[in-house]
């Protein structure tokens, strides 16, 4: 990657995703969130994310904001939060600016409802070079990672000039 803007998006959870979209729109990574251990002890691969995106000039990380949905069990929801909180670490940790957003906000701006589907259809057509990224119906996260740092990018534009300014 050049010298560039770059937006970090993330679609948090253990099956989540990330993905940096540079400031003209270009996808250049899209993976998801790595993880290790098994079954029960699976978690983020907090460390591994780090090295990923250390040596990356990201200007903006915008993480979705979620919370726990009616029905969903306590320890589900327990190693949710706690993938989340992994997340935040490593942003932290690695000095890089968050801004959280709700579904619902990303979503609207970008003209689409609930449906992954959708999501993953809109990433394909928006990165046709990089659909195989999108490839499987269970990458929706990945798709819903891109979409989300394409919804970061005026932001964290905004934010560089007020903090020239």
């Amino acid at each position: 990657m050049s010298a560039a803007l770059y937006v970090l998006g993330i679609d948090p959870g253990l099956s989540g995703a990330f993905s940096i979209v540079d400031s003209e729109g270009r996808l250049h990574l899209c993976d998801d969130l790595p993880t290790m251990g098994a079954g029960a002890r699976v978690s983020i691969n907090g460390g591994q994310l780090a090295d990923t995106l250390r040596p990356l000039p990201i200007a903006l990380a915008v993480v979705e904001l979620v919370g726990a949905m009616p029905k969903q069990g306590v320890a589900s929801v327990w190693k949710f939060a706690q993938a989340c909180g992994q997340v935040r670490g490593v942003l932290e940790a690695l000095d890089i600016p968050i801004q959280w957003v709700t579904p619902q906000a990303w979503k609207k701006s970008l003209r689409l409802s609930a449906d992954k589907e959708a999501a993953r259809a809109l990433a394909i057509e928006t990165w046709p070079e990089m659909r195989a990224c999108f490839a499987r119906k269970s990458d929706h996260g990945r798709a819903e990672s891109a979409l989300i740092a394409r919804f970061g990018v005026p932001y964290a534009c905004t934010s560089l000039t007020e903090r020239a300014a």
